[in-house]
């Protein structure tokens, strides 16, 4: 039987949180973040703020159930990722305002990482993305990049043949295929720097990178019902499979785990095997999202923090994600 973790007291704070948050956003910098605050100078904000906190506390209310989970999370994600790219289409075909600073840069995760080291500047971005891995651990990776997305709705048209992909000689290697990626992409950045690369030569090689990930993911993942892009080719999704480490959150298998192999089928993250699960592990591409939970009848997962029980730490992990993903869907803009 599933634990029950649908509680009016989690919405309720999902609300208040996210709305202190946005308050501090709509009042403190002297250029607007919010968007609405930008159309409708004095009010504009404040209606943000409220119709961004209710839909925190909405969704969080409804992700606290396991057996709707995924469901709200792939819609939440979904929408998050149309809201940027939406506001990046108008920024660029209609006005600048829908723009976060007017200037532009590619849209695509791994330049959180190579366009720092190009530039040898602009931190900001690995500071934040490093930040959400420290309050929410891997949730990066299941509801607040931009771009996955894409991937993790590419990933439920193949599901059923997630059990063969496992038997693949690219995830036998995939520790080798993650690792040469990411290494790949930091050294060509660094080359690009040292040798003095124009901007636009720079930009062309970030847009192959970004092109190839679209590739994986509307070929690749449907095909085996995986998150290729960003389980094997993303190099910030390899980050956080051992950045998350520094969260105070974790997942792991109990001794509830009867070894069932239900659910391996539900993971499009390649984190669960039988391998794995004899063991009592879960592997480092898990991102926490609770996709699993849902085919588990023995209650053989459970989130953790600190002193908390395994109900109120999934509790706490759920109010921390949706109101980070909030926060994120009423300023993350270009």
């Amino acid at each position: 039987m599933w634990i029950n973790c649908k509680n009016p007291g989690i919405a309720a704070v999902a609300f208040v949180l996210t709305a202190a948050l946005l308050s501090i956003v709509n009042t403190v910098p002297e250029n607007p973040l919010l968007l609405a605050e930008r159309l409708l100078p004095g009010i504009g904000g404040w209606l943000q703020v409220g119709c961004v906190s209710l839909y925190s506390g909405f969704l969080c209310y409804k992700m606290a159930g396991r057996e709707e989970r995924k469901k709200w999370r792939l819609r939440a994600w979904t929408l998050f990722s149309l809201f940027f790219y939406g506001q990046l289409i108008l920024g660029v075909t209609a006005d600048s305002l829908f723009l976060l600073t007017g200037k532009l840069h590619l849209p695509i995760p791994a330049m959180i990482l190579a366009a720092p080291l190009y530039r040898f500047s602009s931190w900001f971005m690995i500071i934040l993305f490093l930040s959400t891995i420290l309050l929410t651990g891997p949730a990066w990776c299941s509801q607040l990049c931009y771009f996955g997305a894409a991937d993790a709705n590419a990933a439920s048209i193949g599901s059923k043949k997630r059990r063969g992909f496992l038997k693949s000689a690219a995830f036998k290697n995939k520790l080798k295929i993650k690792l040469v990626v990411l290494l790949t992409m930091v050294l060509a950045a660094l080359v690009l720097r040292i040798t003095g690369t124009g901007s636009s030569i720079a930009t062309f090689c970030g847009l192959a990178a970004g092109v190839l990930g679209l590739l994986l993911v509307v070929f690749a993942t449907p095909r085996n019902g995986m998150m290729i892009n960003c389980t094997l080719y993303c190099p910030i999704g390899t980050i956080v499979g051992y950045a998350k480490k520094i969260s105070p959150f974790g997942f792991v298998v109990n001794d509830n785990c009867t070894g069932c192999n239900a659910c391996i089928p539900k993971c499009s993250y390649m984190a669960l095997t039988p391998e794995s699960l004899s063991k009592k592990k879960i592997g480092a591409t898990c991102t926490y999202c609770g996709d699993c939970l849902v085919a588990c009848r023995h209650n053989g997962f459970e989130y953790r923090f600190a002193w908390l029980d395994p109900k109120n730490a999934e509790r706490l992990w759920i109010v921390a994600t949706v109101v980070l993903h909030s926060v994120f869907l009423a300023v993350a803009r270009i």
